[in-house]
């Protein structure tokens, strides 16, 4: 199972986890507030918006603090000006990562990610060194105990994706990005909720790991998604599942 998948189930979980002290609450405000200064406060004339709020949504956030970050980032309350940036770099065992971060300080989110790639077996590269590796695109994943496969794949094939995979308690459906609303809108309608919806990085590529890499590199997945500067990481490895078994 490649990394993507693989840290999808992983991140759903400790999400989980996250929500209850706030971590999550913290990322998804910044996120609101960056797309709110983007595109403005309207869900309906801002898709990237809603989205981060249906996210929100799905995690638990108060409603009064989805209204804060929308007016912070619209200006009609003060706030911290956010950017977003994007850092490229390496893991064990070569792994590729993209690491998307949202900041008040572009310079120590830098200095932070450089300093936890290095601490844990990885290193910073140059811009555009890994990008082309990765492919953006619609990932909603599934439970498999909560809908009818043969449902799943109708929509799916009707919606026009890129495949259906099989991830032993999951399904994974993966879409352009324009297909978004497309995807969930088929996916609701057959009254299911997926345990994640996103726009990701699928990598074209993975890189298989040992037991002490595939060790090191979750654990720098999660210090780096531990940072409350980083938004989102994306990796090209892939551990078997023997292997996953005894890590994670």
């Amino acid at each position: 199972m490649s990394g993507h998948s693989k840290w999808s189930s992983i991140k759903h979980k400790k999400a989980k986890k996250d929500a209850q002290r706030g971590k999550l609450f913290s990322k998804l405000a910044r996120k609101l507030t960056v797309e709110a200064r983007r595109g403005g406060g309207d869900i309906e004339a801002n898709p990237a918006l809603r989205m981060v709020v249906e996210m929100t949504q799905a995690a638990g956030m108060p409603k009064e603090n989805i209204d804060r970050a929308i007016k912070r980032g619209t200006g009609e309350l003060p706030g911290v000006v956010y950017e977003e940036i994007t850092c490229e770099g390496y893991g064990p065992g070569g792994v590729a990562l993209l690491i998307e971060a949202v900041t008040d300080n572009k310079k120590r989110a830098i200095a932070e990610i450089r300093h936890i790639l290095t601490q844990y077996g990885g290193h910073l590269g140059e811009v555009g060194c890994v990008t082309w590796l990765f492919d953006r695109k619609g990932l909603v994943v599934l439970n498999k105990d909560e809908v009818d496969e043969d449902k799943v794949m109708e929509a799916a094939i009707e919606a026009g994706v890129d495949d259906v995979k099989d991830e032993e308690d999951t399904l994974e459906v993966v879409f352009p990005p324009e297909k978004f609303n497309q995807v969930k809108e088929k996916i609701e309608g057959l009254g299911y909720t997926p345990e994640l919806i996103e726009l990701t990085m699928i990598p074209q590529t993975t890189v298989s790991l040992e037991e002490k890499e595939a060790h090191q590199m979750l654990y720098l997945m999660d210090v780096l998604e531990d940072s409350e500067e980083v938004q989102k990481v994306y990796a090209n490895f892939d551990i078997p599942d023997e292997i996953m078994q005894k890590v994670s």
